[in-house]
């Protein structure tokens, strides 16, 4: 509990001096315990304007016999890559960052393909994601010029036996960009930056809609939340905010959690719009902290499918705990949930004044996304996009200015805490 004798400025300076241990003295092994196979590529890259994408219409899927097409239209010939991944089935196209401009009512199922998605994977890569109901292999992956210097991709697709499909799997494929063995990048922030850093977190991105209802992704809102948020940050001049990702990118969970290290965050804010298709009367926003043990069934079922994003983009990761700094480790840990904690029961007050929340508002579950042991991290389901109410919510700007609003007394509130706590410590020692 946060008291008026100064214990919110004391789990401060604790919390601060245990976070610089571990970036100074062993900061290059914890990330290497959460970076994923691309690592830190995807994050660091300069991206081309999309303007400079080649773009992809048009797309066809249909099944003869046992085999299955999938064909895209481009404005320009690519080179591709395919390969067939088990657990869960599905075959990865590789290709150039690119435009996906595909109508919203295109066919996207055919035969054994249950569904595929689409888009950019890292800065300069794309992918596209087929799902399998049943074994199938590459029968043939081409791109072809077509009359008028436009460009065709085909991917078709043959049924197989399980054995197979799963000799198949096993072959090498092309190797995910590497970044493990790259020396991890120096903090970002300024050395002579005053101001409290602010990373916001719209979730999903790229290859990862995240939920979908109707034509509207979750990768959407949520980005549109936290642009408006940090704008409404940034106005204040009280604060130094970050996104992890600003536009359509896939960024991987890794990538996320070791950009508010790099940035030294002394917040982090994750935020999403869950889905319950066979539950459309649940509303309302919900704020999570991480623990180990969920709170309830449905928290722990949330964290397994936030906790799966990388696997939507063909990633083959899983999170990885190392006790790095003994001691120090676990302090910085404890001290990091108490601030969490603190941050969260504010922000659901805030958000409770301000619109509609979830019947259970404070909750817990092991978030991959808010492992970092040194920063203060938080989830935010702003609501569920299989509710009517909540979608249409969702896609107000008058509902999300209240929200954003709301969001930012919480930051404002809480780092006033802090400050009014160190002076009180201060008087203290008087």
């Amino acid at each position: 509990m946060v008291t008026a004798d100064g214990t919110f400025a004391l789990f401060s300076r604790i919390r601060r001096a245990s976070a610089g241990f571990l970036r100074a003295g062993a900061g290059a092994v914890a990330a290497c315990a959460l970076v994923t196979a691309f690592g830190l590529a995807s994050l660091r890259a300069e991206p081309k304007p999309q303007s400079e994408y080649p773009v992809a219409t048009d797309a066809r899927i249909e099944q003869s016999g046992d085999v299955v097409r999938l064909t895209m239209m481009l404005s320009s010939k690519v080179e591709a890559n395919a390969w067939v991944q088990s657990s869960p089935d599905r075959v990865i196209v590789e290709l150039p960052s690119t435009n996906f401009q595909i109508q919203p009512n295109a066919k996207r199922s055919a035969g054994f393909v249950s569904g595929y998605r689409y888009g950019l994977f890292t800065a300069d890569k794309a992918r596209i994601i087929i799902d399998l109901s049943q074994p199938a292999v590459i029968a043939r992956t081409e791109t072809r010029l077509v009359r008028g210097g436009f460009g065709e991709l085909t991917i078709e697709l043959r049924k197989v036996g399980r054995p197979e499909f799963l000799a198949e799997a096993g072959k090498a494929r092309p190797p995910e960009p590497a970044a493990a063995a790259m020396p991890v990048p120096a903090p970002t922030k300024p050395a002579a930056e005053t101001r409290r850093t602010i990373m916001i977190d719209p979730g999903h991105g790229g290859i990862d809609p995240g939920a979908m209802v109707a034509t509207i992704a979750e990768k959407s809102v949520v980005l549109a939340f936290g642009k408006a948020l940090k704008e409404q940050l940034e106005a204040s001049g009280r604060y130094r905010v970050v996104l992890t990702r600003d536009d359509d990118r896939f960024v991987s969970l890794a990538d996320r959690v070791q950009a508010g290290r790099d940035e030294q965050a002394d917040l982090f804010i994750s935020i999403h719009a869950d889905s319950l298709v066979q539950a459309q009367d649940v509303r309302g926003a919900t704020v999570y902290t991480r623990s180990e043990r969920a709170t309830d069934a449905e928290a722990a079922k949330l964290a397994a499918k936030e906790n799966e994003a990388d696997s939507a983009a063909g990633l083959e990761t899983s999170e990885e705990v190392q006790d790095v700094a003994g001691i120090l480790m676990d302090l910085a840990r404890r001290e990091t949930r108490t601030f969490s904690g603190v941050f969260a029961r504010n922000l659901v007050d805030k958000l409770g004044g301000s619109i509609k929340m979830h019947k259970i508002p404070l909750r817990s579950a092991r978030f991959w996304v808010l492992s970092a042991p040194d920063v203060p991290s938080v989830l935010i389901e702003l609501g569920y996009m299989s509710s009517p109410k909540d979608a249409e919510l969702l896609n107000s700007p008058e509902w999300r200015g209240k929200a954003v609003t709301a969001v930012s007394a919480a930051i404002e509130d809480y780092f006033a805490r802090e400050r009014a706590s160190v002076g009180q410590a201060a008087e203290i020692r008087r």
